[in-house]
């Protein structure tokens, strides 16, 4: 059977002339037009205001067609505060909703304009974590009662010591939709925020505000049996930051998705958004995704600060001769420029100093990017999607064809991405890109392996950059005297001199009891020369192209990092946390160039000496001899 109408049931009932309600509908539909959102209620709210039927009618009538009972507003005498307290006074004025009793426990009565309308009631659900009952009201009664019974209502504490302060954060949302409902969220949030009214807004701020102090880079909330644990990423490390009541949960995650423009009755796929945030002055821009387990959505916020790029490209911390090759690089008209290492070793930063760096009226730079995570000024950035047939190659054939003078590839993943790369940078372009490699000749390698021409990777690829991210030691680190135990790591990593002092982590309240604080890069520049060219055209494999870089005095991020536990910037356990160190270690004789074991003291291919003989008295020759072996090299 068809469901009936407002207005057939008025017209039915001989409530209203056929010519008045087609005049109302004409206005209503006016009002659409201006952007004024129409709907059943407001249909209704029209007849009344006009005087075209009486409010028992059209009460009457519309619990007909909705089901829904009706419930004066203005003939409330009261609401307890605890029933208020349930639906925030900011979000109850945006949906017209006003919480009138809690029933059983379990379920929550609540007087809306638009009872039908099922996004507002899934997000009051969501929000209130409990049934709802839901009686129509019109929209100026309820308005009229929701400021009533909220000025008089105690404002909501969450029992957080350190949401308390989150009002006082300097904090300022920001919508990056363009969809009203967005906005609105937005601007609650912010007002909610001032008032200090709202347990999942003031949670919620105070968990970026913290973030954002602390220096994390990730913000994870993961739903567990009885509560939710919200842990911090921090210099790399996860850290436990406090836990969630289970009654919040629900509230929490409504919120984050409102502001991230997700689907909120959505809640068995993944699903991604971003929202940004002003916190005193710094520009937070956050990448937000959900993901569905056992006990709940696990929410995983990524903060991006984009005040990044107006930094010096020396601030990336690179070794002075790194620095000087990559900026000489990047000076470069054409060729192939690649950063390598794994997820959340700082890759991207580098490409965007890069393009920082490179940015001039002069110089027309594309960008393929997913997701695009900063925006550049002056550069034309593009969002892959797959759906609709923008993939990296695509964008890189498209953009070719746009007079680029640099490109860069937010990631070379699969054959035709890497084809293009190679052939851009071969027809006067300089491309950046990055790849997921333990090293930087590993690069080769991997090119390879995605069917690369070895001749055309010979003559196109530039340079390539590996990097890793260590934590640095906080200031209030100490300096013992160095054990066996330590000097048998280094003497093992390939320091044949350790230092008899190391530095040791102590911690304090600046690096919360950890004994790091901020990371320091460790990078390895390979620059292909003609003989590592040679070798590339030919097949060689990675052990012969790493050994003739290295005799061309290339130094492995392994030798960079020793260097930093000596400078005492950070330790040998962190560096050999993050930067692989294998048991089986070679040398190269620098006499017939050949790949020995340090434990050598003759190289078995030529007979040159290579380390001193124990005990043979002759300390003048010692600095000769170990001048023919090279420091370690890593397999």
């Amino acid at each position: 059977m068809k469901k009936k109408r407002l207005g057939e049931v008025l017209r039915e009932r001989g409530q209203i002339s056929s010519d008045d309600l087609t005049r109302v509908i004409e206005s209503q539909q006016q009002d659409e037009a201006r952007g004024d959102q129409g709907s059943l209620m407001h249909l209704g709210e029209l007849l009344l205001k006009r005087k075209l039927v009486s409010k028992s009618d059209l009460t009457s009538a519309l619990t007909e067609v909705t089901r829904v009972p009706y419930t004066d507003c203005g003939k409330l005498r009261k609401v307890d505060s605890a029933t208020l307290s349930l639906i925030p006074q900011a979000l109850a004025r945006r949906c017209c909703a006003l919480p009138i009793e809690i029933e059983g426990g379990t379920k929550l009565a609540l007087v809306i304009a638009e009872p039908q309308n099922l996004q507002v009631i899934d997000e009051l659900r969501f929000s209130v974590g409990m049934e709802l009952i839901p009686h129509f009201g019109f929209r100026e009664e309820i308005l009229a009662a929701i400021e009533k019974f909220y000025s008089g209502a105690e404002s909501v504490e969450t029992g957080e010591t350190e949401t308390s302060a989150a009002g006082d954060s300097g904090m300022e949302f920001i919508s990056a939709s363009s969809l009203r409902r967005n906005i609105n969220a937005t601007h609650e949030i912010q007002s909610d925020l001032l008032q200090k009214c709202t347990p999942a807004v003031r949670l919620v701020a105070s968990l970026i505000t913290t973030a954002a102090k602390k220096g994390a880079t990730d913000i994870h909330i993961e739903p567990q049996t009885s509560d939710s644990v919200v842990r911090f990423r921090i210099d790399g490390m996860l850290r436990d930051y406090q836990r969630i009541p289970r009654s919040m949960q629900s509230s929490v995650v409504s919120r984050i998705k409102i502001l991230s423009d997700m689907d909120i009755a959505e809640r068995r796929g993944p699903q991604d958004g971003r929202f940004l945030v002003k916190i005193s002055g710094r520009s937070l821009d956050l990448r937000v995704s959900t993901l569905p387990t056992q006990y709940g959505e696990k929410i995983v916020m990524h903060l991006l600060e984009a005040d990044l790029l107006l930094r010096e490209p020396a601030s990336l911390g690179f070794p002075a001769p790194i620095a000087e090759s990559f900026q000489q690089m990047l000076g470069l008209p054409q060729g192939l420029v690649l950063v390598t290492g794994p997820s959340g070793s700082g890759k991207s930063t580098t490409l965007y100093y890069a393009l920082n760096s490179l940015h001039k009226p002069s110089i027309n730079i594309i960008t393929v990017e997913d997701p695009v995570k900063f925006n550049v000024p002056g550069v034309n950035q593009v969002q892959v999607n797959t759906r609709a047939g923008l993939t990296f190659a695509a964008s890189v054939r498209s953009a070719l064809k746009q007079d680029p003078n640099v490109i860069m590839i937010d990631e070379i993943r699969d054959k035709e991405t890497a084809e293009m790369a190679v052939k851009a940078a071969q027809s006067g372009r300089l491309v950046l890109s990055t790849l997921h490699t333990n090293d930087s000749i590993s690069a080769v390698t991997r090119l390879l392996d995605l069917g690369v021409s070895s001749s055309e990777l010979a003559t196109s690829l530039t340079g390539v950059v590996a990097q890793r991210l260590v934590r640095r030691l906080c200031a209030c680190h100490k300096t013992v005297r160095g054990n066996p135990e330590f000097i048998s790591k280094l003497k093992g990593a390939g320091i044949s001199d350790p230092p008899a002092m190391e530095s040791a982590p102590v911690g304090c309240e600046i690096c919360d009891l950890t004994g790091y604080k901020g990371r320091v890069g460790i990078y390895e520049l390979f620059t292909p020369s003609e003989n590592v060219r040679s070798a590339i055209r030919s097949g060689a494999r990675v052990e012969q192209i790493r050994s003739i870089a290295r005799q061309s005095g290339m130094k492995l991020m392994q030798e960079y990092a020793l260097e930093r536990v000596r400078e005492g910037l950070t330790t040998l356990e962190e560096v050999m946390r993050v930067i692989p160190f294998e048991t089986a270690r070679f040398a190269y004789c620098r006499s017939c160039g050949s790949e020995v074991s340090p434990a050598f003291l003759y190289c078995p291919f030529c007979g040159e000496q290579l380390h001193e003989a124990p005990g043979n008295g002759k300390k003048s020759d010692a600095k000769s001899r170990k001048s023919s072996v090279t420091g370690p090299v890593t397999r």
